[in-house]
């Protein structure tokens, strides 16, 4: 055994996450890794149903009453008691907190020890930044405010998915630069999502994605009403659960009755999106706003030309006109126009495709983020 995993051994890593369910999608592969490297790694979370899944991979789990909904001041504050308590017990060496209201509260909680380094991970910037609603405009600044004390908060390091929130955070003045690193999302698992040839019969445009109005469903939904008339046998599949935890979320009943109006498919929460992806023929997401969208980097992974939003995170994995095509945020006439342009022609649809493969295998695997993620663990120390 080399020195170096000797001393890893010595070292734990606590990830602070909203829900069970965001870890397992967008960090259990780092933390195995991390792991398999030495280190000692738990997880504090809302448990839904994922506990047994995390636990069977040798990461302790420690429940927490953390949740997404509101901003209750008794519970947020019964919140960062019960962290403060998980931080004793486990004694991480790392804390790596995930998303804004982790940032925030664990990093209150954190005043209860000592000696331990600070990840703060605000991936995607959030509903807060993404809305445009009464209750998001008015936290904004409260939360801005709160940012630029906290992610810097002990000399700490800070871990952001895209480059357009790279500069906000830097030129902003919330961050030092030499603090901050650039991770672009989850990743993929290559040998997972393959690339697989389009299906030769049918148009199938498929959204993968928690059925938020952040996310562009109802544009989505818009532009397949306009489609479907010069298009009658193309299908427009919704794929994604309501995420009642999340102010932004559509009910139940809306996404049944854009069903039952036949112009699209929602399909509810599923668990084959490699095979879904393969058997779609474009991949679009309209969204607001995202850190590094994995749906996105899952469907080029496939080889899929891809429709998106011009916004920070999408762009960072669509390159307009080469694997796919970049639309202006909440402009359904735009997004039908793109989405026809590819519908119309295969052979464009075809390149755009293996430009995306290409760009999954040097920018997005698996293999770079894990790597880049433990160097990071690593370079706190230094």
């Amino acid at each position: 055994m080399t020195t170096h995993n000797v001393l890893n051994q010595k070292r734990q890593i606590l990830y602070v996450v909203n829900e069970d369910w965001a870890f397992c999608s967008h960090f259990l592969e780092r933390a195995i890794a991390a792991k398999m490297s030495g280190y000692v790694v738990g997880v504090a979370t809302h448990c839904s149903t994922h506990k047994a899944r995390i636990e069977s991979h040798g990461i302790e789990v420690f429940p927490t009453n953390m949740t997404r909904r509101g901003l209750n001041p008794i519970r947020e504050f019964s919140t960062i008691l019960k962290l403060a308590r998980i931080y004793r017990k486990f004694r991480p060496s790392i804390i790596h907190h995930v998303a804004l209201k982790s940032i925030v509260l664990g990093s209150i909680a954190t005043l209860s020890i000592r000696n331990v380094k600070i990840i703060n991970a605000p991936i995607g910037m959030g509903y807060i930044f993404s809305s445009d609603d009464s209750k998001a405009n008015f936290l904004r600044p409260l939360l801005k405010f709160t940012l630029r004390r906290l992610l810097g908060f002990r000399d700490g390091q800070v871990i952001i998915e895209n480059q357009d929130d790279f500069n906000q955070l830097v030129h902003g003045n919330y961050v030092n630069s030499g603090k901050i690193l650039l991770i672009r999302g989850a990743g993929v698992d290559l040998s997972i999502y393959k690339e697989e040839p389009e299906p030769k019969n049918g148009m199938t445009i498929t959204l993968v994605a928690r059925m938020l109005r952040d996310k562009g469903i109802r544009e989505f939904v818009a532009a397949a009403t306009i489609l479907k008339e010069r298009h009658p046998d193309a299908e427009f599949l919704l794929v994604g659960d309501v995420d009642d935890g999340n102010p932004a979320s559509l009910s139940v009943d809306q996404l049944k009755k854009w069903t039952q109006s036949g112009i699209v498919k929602w399909t509810g929460q599923r668990t084959d999106i490699p095979s879904i992806l393969a058997h779609s023929n474009i991949v679009c997401l309209p969204s607001y706003r995202e850190g590094l969208p994995k749906t996105l980097i899952e469907a080029a992974s496939v080889g899929r030309a891809i429709v998106t939003t011009d916004v920070p995170g999408c762009r960072e994995v669509v390159e307009h006109g080469i694997n796919g095509l970049l639309v202006p945020p909440r402009d359904v006439s735009a997004l039908a126009r793109a989405l026809e342009l590819l519908i119309n022609d295969v052979q464009l649809r075809k390149r755009m495709g293996q430009e995306s493969r290409k760009l999954a295998v040097e920018r997005f695997s698996s293999n770079i983020i894990i790597r880049e993620t433990l160097n990071a663990y690593r370079s706190v120390f230094v």
